[in-house]
């Protein structure tokens, strides 16, 4: 089996060394593992060409249907691969791309958005993709932070870009973003307009397989994102552990989702795994529950990615439209990540549709999904096993793995890890080499990992230790719960108390009586002392664009109250 390796040493073909200069220090880097045949990888390797050259010149694949779109253009691998060329040669001939500068994305999920984003990877750039909910002074972080000279975006998002171009200057008083291209406009200015005049054929940059290709920034649950960079090799790698392993779909797959495709979550499963197996995919511009039934219907998509809540939203109205390939209909599996999926949502989703989710824990700065189980293998309650290439442990306050059954800090380590870009936060990720979640899970005999809590989100009360999800689980087995989200309150008596927010369903009314309600449920199913204190009745919970629950905003209300 192939020793565990740290770095590959290689020369760069980046120009501009911005994001390569700024990586943490290697003894600041978790280890970095390749015990997998599929995982080594040679030197020179640009992930671009690898996913769509490759596809259609040495395997073929270029009549095959890659990227759809209910409303717009669909394109096979051949002809993605024809567009994707000519953007390249617009970012190098007319905005002056160099290998390494930062080009940022700003689009709803697209084909032109994949085209453009393959673009930029295969002139050697490095893709910020942005969510397109952003607002300007949200792009002008991401501009700053990663020094973005360069960007593509879609016409009808252009303002908020604008505004942040216009607030964001170098040390010498300068725009920092130069060179700005729109799409999706019939413009003579436009990005189609400038690529009418392109070659199909581009010579692709020779990167290094350690060269820098994506800084993705966490979506802000914290309310501080950070720019996590992944290379060339990180991409490739994350297509050949959980996907085949776990996922195990095939070319005749259609894929479809919600999360954008600036979301890692987003970029694996509607992007590069599908393309890494000659599948196609619908991208979807439009992330309302009933445009993604409606595209599902319609474009007989089989392989479904979205986040747990949208799966709670979903599931009455999927089982209706009979979508679940063991009712006939198309969809054969259904995978959830992004946040915890509780069992009664799993529960729920198998009761309309007739589908096991596939349950997975990932994250930003790992790239995809670690920790796994396929339909098979799933077990209610539990995330899954470790996927193939990585290794994981719970590990307690010495900093030692714990054994079966006790809750600790989760430990990954793997062909991917976390590389903040010039933050000290990494000293918080990365401790003597495993990468630290900041999720509290355990580990049963059989390997199962148990997700418990965030380990910034236990609640301790009167000495207890509550976990928030547990609470929330017993919540939302109550009929008129259709979302509900737990914290700890500050508390003088008890150090914290345990509040609950909760989204109530259509008919069911708020007040005192529906609060005693779903506390007295929540008495029958788990310790008095877990129960809530105190319930919230919200419209609507605080979420990211990627769907993740901004609990910070919720404790922050809490303490004001």
């Amino acid at each position: 089996m192939p020793e565990a390796v740290n770095t590959m040493t290689t020369t760069s073909a980046h120009l501009d060394t911005f994001a390569n200069d700024r990586l943490p220090a290697p003894d600041r880097q978790p280890e970095f593992l390749f015990e997998l045949p599929t995982l080594q990888f040679p030197p020179r390797l640009n992930c671009g060409v690898a996913l769509l050259d490759d596809a259609v010149r040495l395997r073929g694949w270029g009549a095959r249907s890659a990227v759809l779109a209910p409303e717009g253009p669909s394109w096979r691998y051949d002809e993605l691969l024809a567009q994707a060329n000519r953007i390249a040669h617009v970012l190098v001939r007319e905005m002056g791309l160099l290998p390494g500068n930062r080009v940022l994305l700003r689009s709803a999920n697209s084909p032109m958005l994949a085209a453009c984003w393959f673009a930029v990877v295969k002139a050697g750039g490095i893709a910020v993709a942005t969510m397109p909910l952003l607002r300007a002074g949200e792009l002008a972080a991401v501009i700053a932070k990663a020094q973005v000279s360069h960007a593509l975006c879609d016409a009808a998002l252009a303002d908020e870009l604008d505004a942040a171009v216009a607030a964001t200057k170098d040390g010498a008083g300068r725009p920092m973003l130069t060179a700005l291209r729109h799409f999706h406009t019939a413009s003579p200015a436009g990005l189609e307009a400038l690529m009418a005049h392109q070659p199909a054929q581009f010579a692709n940059v020779d990167t290094a397989a350690t060269d820098t290709v994506l800084i993705a920034f966490t979506s802000g649950t914290t309310g501080r994102p950070k720019g996590t960079v992944h290379n060339h090799r990180d991409l490739m790698a994350a297509c050949a552990c959980w996907p085949p392993h776990v996922l195990k779909a095939s070319a005749d797959d259609r894929f479809i989702g919600s999360p954008p495709l600036a979301f890692t979550f987003g970029l694996g499963g509607l992007l590069l795994f599908p393309l890494s197996i000659g599948a196609s995919v619908v991208l979807l511009d439009k992330q309302t529950p009933a445009a993604l039934l409606q595209a599902i219907a319609q474009h007989r998509a089989s392989v479904l990615f979205t986040a747990p809540t949208a799966y709670r939203t979903l599931a009455a109205d999927a089982g209706a439209a009979r979508l679940g390939a063991p009712q006939g209909g198309p969809l054969r599996q259904c995978v959830s990540a992004g946040e915890v999926l509780p069992a009664a949502t799993r529960a729920l989703w198998k009761q309309h549709t007739g589908i096991e989710l596939i349950d997975g824990i990932g994250a930003t700065e790992m790239l995809h999904i670690f920790i796994s189980a396929d339909e098979h293998d799933a077990r209610p309650g539990a995330t899954g096993r470790v996927v193939p290439g990585y290794r994981a442990c719970v590990l307690g306050a010495d900093g030692r793995p714990l054994p079966a059954g006790e809750v600790g800090r989760l430990a990954v380590k793997g062909p991917t890890g976390c590389r903040y870009l010039d933050d000290p936060r990494q000293a918080d990720y990365v401790q003597d080499g495993w990468n630290i979640t900041g999720d509290a899970y355990w580990q049963d005999d059989e390997g199962y990992f148990h997700f418990h809590a965030r380990t910034d989100d236990m609640i301790v009360s009167a000495g207890y230790n509550i976990a928030a999800p547990e609470v929330e689980e017993a919540l939302l087995t109550h009929p008129a719960v259709a979302e509900c989200a737990v914290v700890g309150a500050p508390d003088e008596e008890r150090g914290q108390a345990v509040w609950a927010f909760v989204v109530l369903r259509p008919g069911h009314e708020p007040g005192p009586a529906q609060q005693r309600a779903l506390q007295d449920h929540a008495r029958q199913a788990i310790a008095p002392y877990k129960c809530p204190r105190r319930v919230e009745f919200l419209a609507a919970l605080p979420r990211t664009e990627t769907g993740k629950l901004q609990r910070f905003k919720l404790k922050a209300q809490a303490a004001a109250a």
